[in-house]
């Protein structure tokens, strides 16, 4: 590590520290603003798309540790920000790029990070961090830099622990949208929607702006009045966003849920609108041990075999039996997507009303558009419900037998007829090599 080398606008770089909650530090040198912050230390393994990531209010109190060495080459520009502002708490490179060069840049990463007061901290062994966080799980973390660097050790730790924890924390509201906001469609009007801002990103309502809907993004604390109220004869279907928090604590929102899922209306959610249609429903929800969050996650739809590279962001997930046709107060429900690098819950989907939901965000900001189809899928159950068809979401996976004529099949055959439910996060049969072989991939690329 060279000591304080000069930033290419001639800032001197400060000594900085991060200090873990189980005691464990690194030190740097400062990066951004100087001063000190707190949050939750999580990793993102993308190796691009840190402008839309810094901008996604679902890292709202959190510090994003970056995996990959070089941050900061393609500068910061004024269409890829996912929201007003920057979210994260904090942010943490390796090797930061001395200048930025791209046609689109119209700053420096660090000049934006600097103005918005974003405290980070550079030269530090990210790889060696990163492997502590997969090992011990995310954590509280604390940046110090400047003379705050200078401290006790003792007292920055103190610090550290007075930290408020992920878990339990409500923070939809913060990050929310204060006035109601309409994004209008691209060419011909199709549709109506109402969509709860929890955090949500900008490219969310452009995506469905671009297939003829009108949207409406309302307050986390709408109410079902808002919502019903939302265009002409009121909406066509109903959207609930990505954002930050635990999910357990949105009570207000998951019995608005189920007023919308009560009335029939279509419904799409994406990540913490994944995890509120899962409570919803009835299912439980945890806290993954760290998440999350890339731009290359593979995911299976269970309908189509289909295998899709997925952007992810979250640290909590839906506990619902994976294998299993479940009963829940608004008919059949079932898992429709799992991550195949963990069985973790990637989707949802009712089959007695119009609402399904992915834990993985579709809209691609930043990451592949493997998931794109999604959107069309939300058009397509607000075309039925307008012609007044069935709007039920059951799919057939091809070659699969439905529930009964599985049980039956097998008993004419003499096979063993009893289900063996799977725990969240345990491989499945089908799935069990994939993970073992990309298990060994990531303890490969660790050492």
């Amino acid at each position: 590590m060279t000591l304080n080398p000069p930033s290419p606008t001639g800032l001197v770089r400060q000594p900085a520290v991060l200090v873990l909650e189980d005691g464990r530090s690194f030190r740097g040198l400062s990066y951004g603003a100087v001063g000190e912050t707190l949050g939750e230390a999580v990793f993102s393994t993308g190796m691009t798309g840190y402008q839309e990531t810094l901008t996604d209010p679902s890292y709202h109190r959190q510090v994003i540790v970056m995996t990959a060495p070089h941050i900061g080459n393609t500068g910061v520009n004024d269409e890829d920000g996912e929201s007003r502002r920057i979210w994260a708490a904090g942010f943490v490179v390796r090797d930061p790029a001395l200048r930025s060069s791209n046609w689109r840049a119209r700053r420096d990463l660090e000049d934006e990070l600097r103005d918005q007061g974003v405290v980070g901290i550079c030269e530090i062994d990210t790889r060696a961090l990163t492997r502590h966080l997969r090992e011990r799980g995310s954590m509280r973390v604390g940046i110090f830099s400047g003379s705050t660097a200078q401290r006790p050790p003792t007292e920055l730790l103190d610090r550290v622990l007075a930290a408020p924890r992920m878990e339990g924390a409500a923070l939809a509201e913060e990050v929310s949208t204060r006035q109601s906001y309409v994004v209008p469609a691209r060419g011909q009007k199709r549709f109506t929607v109402a969509a709860l801002d929890l955090g949500i990103k900008e490219m969310t309502p452009q995506l469905m702006a671009e297939r003829g809907i009108e949207v409406h993004v309302l307050p986390a604390r709408s109410t079902i009045e808002d919502v019903m109220t939302v265009g002409e004869h009121g909406p066509d279907g109903v959207f609930f966003s990505n954002g930050p928090g635990d999910p357990a604590t949105a009570e207000r929102e998951i019995t608005l849920l189920r007023q919308v899922l009560g009335d029939r209306v279509p419904f799409f959610g994406i990540c913490f609108g994944n995890q509120l249609l899962g409570r919803a429903l009835g299912f439980g929800t945890y806290k993954l041990k760290y998440g999350h969050r890339g731009i290359n996650q593979p995911v299976l739809d269970r309908a189509t075999g289909k295998v899709e590279v997925t952007a992810h962001n979250h640290g909590f997930a839906v506990d619902a039996p994976l294998d299993d046709v479940s009963d829940t107060p608004f008919g059949r429900a079932r898992v429709s997507h799992v991550c195949l690098n963990d069985d973790v819950v990637e989707g949802l989907e009712c089959l007695d009303v119009p609402a399904y939901s992915v834990q993985y965000h579709p809209e691609a900001a930043a990451g592949p558009h493997d998931a794109a189809y999604l959107f069309d899928r939300f058009i397509e159950l607000m075309e039925r419900r307008g012609e007044g068809e069935d709007t039920s979401e059951e799919r057939v996976r091809p070659g699969a037998p439905t529930s009964a004529t599985g049980d039956m099949e097998r008993r004419g055959e003499g096979e063993d007829t009893s289900e063996e439910r799977v725990r969240p996060g345990a491989p499945t049969s089908a799935t069990a090599e994939m993970v073992e072989s990309t298990t060994a991939e990531q303890n490969r690329e660790a050492n």
